[in-house]
């Protein structure tokens, strides 16, 4: 008896050692195939995925050509941040955010970085916004670092106009783009937040950023008045008490030199725009407020299941081009 109980414990080791090894293996033909594809040029429209080792971690990007795509000329890129918990596959994925669409309709190049993620996939991922979210930040992974090179890469791999580098992100990625504009703003042009306000640990930009940002007043995970809400994270200690959307407007009218007093340039049924304009040498900062959507993508076609449906009175990859296109 005692020998089968020995014999069996070295059986499921042999197997665990083979598991491992094969684990490695794949690991390793990723890395390879990385290697390869690192500087493949854009060449064509349609859909990349590269992988590279950054800071001792294997990280991917997606990568969308639209059909309007010249290698000639110079693109304008949005890179597009997922929200915590996901990954840059469902972003991707047209019904859940238009990215897609968007970038077919006007033209730009959309990059999609990946999360840090212990999963094989990348799913369930996080990044590292400052004060938020998961276990990018309970790691202290080097997002901005990681997203400063997927943008170096991008730059090898086609002809980019430096002056049409933009940042967007749904949540937890919003709150990602708030931490690029105050740690790389040479990095983009423009950034735009949904359902994700700025809790960056620090904020000293080195210059104006225009900030874009929409927000369900409804929303019942970054609560528009500040805190996270009900439905913020299983694990509370994953997120933070987030800064609300009136004081994080306020600090980026006081770091960009907006005018402090905004004008209505949108008003609609379900839906406002506040802009505070630039002063002189400033960058601008809008406010657009649904009165519906929850914590959603407004003017997307699918919401998550079981949740409030985005709101469809404004599009934010709308209101996002006209915005940027104005700069």
């Amino acid at each position: 008896m005692k020998g089968a109980m020995i014999a069996a414990a070295l059986a499921a080791l042999v197997l665990t050692s083979q598991a491992a090894a094969r684990e490695t293996f794949r690991d390793r033909l990723a890395e390879r195939r990385a290697e390869r594809t690192q500087t493949e040029r854009l060449t064509a429209p349609g859909d990349y995925e590269f992988r590279f080792r950054h800071d001792g971690r294997m990280r991917h990007y997606l990568v969308h050509v639209p059909r309007s795509f010249d290698p000639a000329a110079r693109s304008a890129v949005v890179i597009g941040l997922h929200g915590g918990g996901g990954h840059a596959a469902h972003f991707a994925k047209d019904e859940n955010y238009g990215v897609i669409s968007a970038s077919e309709k006007y033209g730009f190049i959309a990059v999609m970085p990946n999360g840090y993620s212990e999963n094989r996939r990348g799913h369930f991922a996080t990044w590292n916004a400052g004060a938020c979210c998961g276990d990018a930040r309970d790691q202290s992974i080097d997002d901005v670092g990681f997203i400063a090179e997927v943008m170096a890469r991008v730059k090898r791999q086609a002809a980019i106009d430096d002056a049409r580098v933009y940042a967007m992100g749904m949540s937890n990625g919003g709150l990602m783009a708030y931490r690029l504009a105050c740690e790389r703003p040479d990095l983009v042009r423009g950034i735009m937040a949904v359902a994700g306000t700025d809790n960056t640990l620090a904020c000293n930009p080195s210059r104006p950023t225009p900030v874009l940002h929409i927000h369900a007043i409804n929303d019942t995970h970054v609560l528009f008045e500040g805190g996270a809400g009900p439905d913020a994270f299983r694990d509370a200690s994953k997120v933070t008490e987030f800064v609300s959307v009136p004081a994080t407007i306020a600090k980026w009218v006081r770091l960009n030199g907006a005018q402090e007093t905004p004008i209505r340039t949108l008003t609609v049924d379900g839906a406002y725009c506040d802009l505070h304009a630039a002063k002189a040498g400033g960058a601008p900062v809008q406010l657009c407020v649904t009165e519906a959507g929850g914590h959603s993508w407004p003017g997307a076609a699918k919401g998550r299941r079981g949740k409030e449906p985005p709101s469809q009175a404004i599009n934010a990859n709308d209101v996002m081009w006209a915005f940027f296109s104005a700069l």
